[in-house]
C-alpha cells in the first residue's frame, strides 16, 4: 500500500496515525489497471454501487 491514499470521491487523505480499524476499512477498486481507493464514509454511502460490480459468481 502506498503511504499516502486519497479517497476518489471526496478526496479525504489517509494518514498514518488513523486508527488500524479505520485503515483497514478503506477500499479500493480495480479498474482497467487504475486503482481508486475509497474512505470508508464514502465506501458506507456507496455500497449499494460496490456490491453491484460483483460478478455473479460471487452471489
Amino acid at each position: 500500500m502506498s503511504d499516502q491514499v486519497g479517497c476518489s470521491l471526496c478526496g479525504r487523505i489517509r494518514g498514518v496515525d488513523e486508527e488500524p480499524a479505520q485503515t483497514l476499512a478503506w477500499v479500493f477498486t480495480r479498474e482497467k489497471n487504475v486503482v481508486r481507493w475509497m474512505c470508508p464514509a464514502c465506501a458506507r454511502r456507496h455500497t449499494r454501487d460496490i456490491e453491484g460490480k460483483l460478478p455473479d459468481e460471487y452471489w
